[in-house]
Formats: structure tokens, C-alpha cells, sequence
């Protein structure tokens, strides 16, 4: 697929799409029932234990309300299970007995994801990793909105 037109914007959403619809199809051709949006909820629960849902979002770097729509996702797929905190407002998620069985299954997904993930690094030459975490690190120093605002200064738009 060429995409010789194609903007900054539409280029991220095409990547993003194949990335995640191919990853997508290894869950469900080995009989899992698991989305790629799935995967750092699981392996920051697998790593540290069950977790305030605030903690989850903050390690993720992402939003509460979009760490709580995936966790809702999570409950009713039966991976996850929340159990109220030390304050009754506060919720913990914890991974469930379904989940933990299929832990070996899905840390051999991430191994074959990684793996093609590094083949597609040497394909284009450079850490597509890298490029984000950079892209990202450079947004936080001056954000899009700041840039096209300065676009538009130095441009007379």
C-alpha cells in the first residue's frame, strides 16, 4: 500500500491499524480472547501485583477514564476482577484465575511481537520505538497545538 498523499495524521492511524489489526489476528488465531489495547493493563498487573486503578493509568501515562474503559472491557472479557480498596471510593484490579492461566500464552505473544517488531526496525533502518518515545518527549517539551500556533505566527496566517 502507497500512500504518496497521505498526511502525518493519516499515516500514524494506517500504522496503528496494521499494526494492531495483525497482532489482533495472532491473539484470535491461537483462540484468545484478548485486543492489543488489552496488553499493559495485563503485564503492569502481571509485574507488580494487583493495582489502584489510578496507579495503572499514571504508569501507563494515559488518562484515568481511558485505563477505566479498557479495565471495564477487561471485567467483561473475565481477565480482570476489582475488589474495593482501603478507601471505599478507590478500586483494585486484580488479574483473575482465567487470566493467570493464560499468562505463558500471552507472554509468548509479546516474544513474537517483539521479535517482529525488531524485524521491522531493521527493515527501515532505524528503532521505530525509538522514534516514538522521541516524537513524544519532543511534545512535551512544546506541544502540536504550540508548533502549528508558531506555524501560523511566523507564516501570517
Amino acid at each position: 500500500m502507497t500512500t504518496p498523499h497521505a498526511t502525518l495524521g493519516t499515516l500514524l492511524r494506517t500504522l496503528i491499524d496494521q499494526l494492531d489489526s495483525a497482532v489482533a489476528e495472532a491473539y484470535s488465531a491461537s483462540g484468545l480472547d484478548y485486543k492489543p489495547r488489552f496488553t499493559p493493563i495485563i503485564r503492569a498487573l502481571s509485574q507488580h501485583g494487583p493495582s489502584r486503578i489510578k496507579d495503572i493509568a499514571d504508569g501507563m501515562g494515559v488518562s484515568h477514564s481511558a485505563v477505566s474503559q479498557t479495565i471495564s472491557a477487561l471485567v467483561r472479557a473475565k481477565w480482570v476482577k476489582l475488589q474495593p480498596g482501603a478507601d471505599s471510593r478507590e478500586r483494585i484490579v486484580h488479574l483473575t484465575p482465567y487470566a493467570k492461566a493464560r499468562l505463558p500464552r500471552l507472554e509468548q505473544h509479546w516474544a513474537n511481537t517483539a521479535k517482529a517488531a525488531a524485524s521491522l526496525n531493521q527493515d527501515i533502518g532505524l528503532s521505530l520505538e525509538e522514534v516514538l518515545r522521541s516524537a513524544l518527549k519532543a511534545l512535551q517539551e512544546q506541544s502540536f497545538e504550540e508548533r502549528i500556533r508558531k506555524a501560523a505566527q511566523a507564516g501570517g496566517a
